[in-house]
């Protein structure tokens, strides 16, 4: 029996006193492989970014155009391996120096792309023609509008409006663009299970032809945990009454409830919150009864109100 496991062993101690030299061996066969396949011509298709140049000083355009092109391309293994893996290519098109309507084709710019080099061929390129507008730029002051994604940690929330700093920035742009734009947004920001103060920079939205003054801006969020704080006996004013005049409440105060982040409402107290009536609405009543105003301080909202309405009599002076 054991005769019949001799020669097995011998064999695999022969193998792996010689591993490295198989493992040499089967490297060289591969590169060598690889090396004679790549010398011969395969077509590919890569899709590069397009990029407008040579504009007339002081314009550019808003058209919208593709931001990619789709080019198909043959030639040697070895250079179409250095197209698709090197650094990010684009395929560059001038806009020929003047201003107005133009339409290009994109197959007689293949010169000014230096990555199609001698012995890359090129096929097809989609979209094969360009039709757009160059065009004067001008400026113009717009307010800066965060595009938020944001998620809370539950009982939490925003207790203040996000601050943007900068709110605004100037854009320069073609003039169809700018003279209608009022404002501008940020890129899509994303927050997950936020359950504090977050201060983050984000930039804003590329697009077509526009530049800014303030390209980058800092986000801040004001996060705290959400609660509500009841308040009792907030005595209610009846404003605007003529001198010959009194109005008497049934009742005249109020209890409330409101919510608003633990450390806002932690510094809130019934000085802040005004409970009124003007006198014009009790006049303009047919019910009986009328509902009490309430301002509450900045960031704060109102749960309910008891009573929700209050009756009232209206006292004249001889």
């Amino acid at each position: 029996m054991w005769s019949f496991f001799v020669p097995i062993l011998t064999y695999i101690c022969a193998v792996k006193k010689n591993i490295h030299i198989i493992l040499i061996s089967l490297i060289f066969s591969v590169i060598l492989w690889g090396s004679i396949s790549l010398s011969n011509d395969y077509f590919t298709t890569i899709d590069v970014k397009l990029k407008l140049v040579n504009f007339p000083e002081g314009y550019t355009t808003g058209s919208q155009l593709p931001e990619r092109v789709t080019v198909k391309i043959r030639g040697n293994g070895w250079k179409l391996i250095a197209v698709t893996l090197g650094a990010d290519v684009e395929y560059v098109v001038s806009a020929q120096g003047d201003s107005g309507r133009k339409y290009v084709n994109l197959y007689n710019f293949l010169i000014d792309n230096q990555w199609i080099s001698h012995g890359i061929e090129v096929i097809d390129i989609s979209p094969d023609t360009l039709s757009f507008f160059v065009e004067r730029i001008i400026s113009k002051k717009v307010k800066i509008v965060p595009d938020f994604a944001i998620d809370f940690k539950p009982g939490y929330g925003l207790a203040s409006p996000a601050e943007i700093f900068p709110d605004s920035t100037v854009v320069f742009g073609p003039v169809s663009i700018i003279r209608n734009m009022n404002e501008v947004k940020t890129e899509l920001i994303r927050f997950e299970n936020l359950d504090g103060k977050k201060i983050q920079q984000v930039a804003l939205k590329d697009r077509q032809g526009l530049s800014y003054e303030n390209r980058v801006i800092r986000v801040a969020l004001d996060v705290q945990k959400i609660i509500e704080k009841n308040l009792d006996h907030l005595q209610v004013e009846v404003l605007d009454v003529p001198a010959d005049r009194d109005v008497v409440l049934l009742p005249n105060r109020l209890s409330i409830s409101v919510r608003g982040g633990i450390e806002i409402l932690g510094k809130l107290n019934t000085s802040d919150i005004k409970t009124f009536v003007h006198y014009r609405d009790v006049v303009l009543d047919t019910v009986g009864s009328i509902s009490p105003r309430i301002e509450l301080p900045e960031n704060i909202s109102l749960v309910f109100s008891r009573p929700e309405r209050l009756r009232y009599i209206i006292k004249k002076f001889n």
